[in-house]
């Protein structure tokens, strides 16, 4: 009789196991960036979103974890200076991904007492020492290409699969009807062209996209600056990260797509 009882029950744990295992093994994706790519607490303040909290719309979350921890008004220096890169750090695995946009920020002051959240334009290995009136602390400032270079290696090796993201552009339309390329873009692509990293022209793809429309279309995607989209304008550029996806060769997060 005992081991009538016994049979089912050790079936029973391991199955537990087995499922457990199985939900361990689920990759994650984790978002880094700013307020584009989440706005506020990602519950849609003042009618702003971004992209980041769509991307469920378009990936199978039953096989993929999402884990959006981009925060608003964070450069690429920031993110990393607060600790928020760090907390990432302890729970990535091999098999996860990272996507990382970043450049919206980061032209701003080096050392202002307002947010002190610049970077040193460009890619190379510049540096600066300043005082951050802000945090209270001595601090080295580096390059954009710097700091998304750092994201890149770490999560390489961590086993993660880092991609790049070109920001996307602000509402700004010249004479011509056209928008003018984001000089962050450019340097996100050379960074990857340097790491070996995935590049995804977010950039380009929604300038293409915004153009098309016209410039009185696309203003209803702002309704507050010409930074911060709404809920209709993220959901579209979740949906052209979602084609950039697809268009990445070699990369297997396009498995994920619903």
């Amino acid at each position: 009789m005992k081991i009538k009882f016994l049979v089912p029950i050790v079936a029973l744990i391991v199955l537990i196991t087995a499922s457990f295992q199985k939900f361990q093994d689920k990759p994650v994706l984790y978002i880094i960036g700013d307020s584009t790519v989440q706005n506020g607490s990602g519950k849609g303040a003042d009618s702003l979103w971004g992209w980041g909290s769509f991307m469920d719309l378009f990936l199978n979350t039953d096989k993929i974890e999402i884990q959006n921890h981009a925060k608003g008004g964070r450069s690429s220096r920031t993110f990393l200076t607060e600790g928020r890169w760090d907390s990432i750090m302890k729970t990535i695995k091999k098999g996860d991904y990272v996507l990382m946009q970043f450049g919206h920020n980061d032209g701003g002051e080096l050392a202002d007492t307002l947010r002190a959240r610049g970077t040193i334009k460009g890619i190379g290995e510049e540096s600066k020492d300043i005082y951050n009136p802000i945090r209270k602390v001595n601090e080295t400032v580096y390059t954009f290409g710097h700091y998304m270079r750092k994201y890149t290696n770490e999560a390489k090796f961590k086993g993660a699969i880092p991609i790049i993201v070109s920001p996307i552009p602000r509402n700004k339309f010249n004479a011509e009807g056209k928008i003018e390329k984001d000089q962050y873009g450019v340097w996100a692509k050379e960074v990857a062209q340097q790491t070996g990293a995935y590049f995804l022209d977010l950039n380009t793809m929604v300038i293409e996209k915004y153009e098309k429309m016209g410039a009185e279309k696309v203003k209803v995607y702002f309704p507050k600056d010409h930074t911060h989209t709404n809920k209709e304008g993220a959901i579209v550029n979740a949906e052209l990260v979602t084609k950039g996806i697809k268009q990445l060769k070699g990369c297997d997060l396009k498995k994920y797509i619903k």
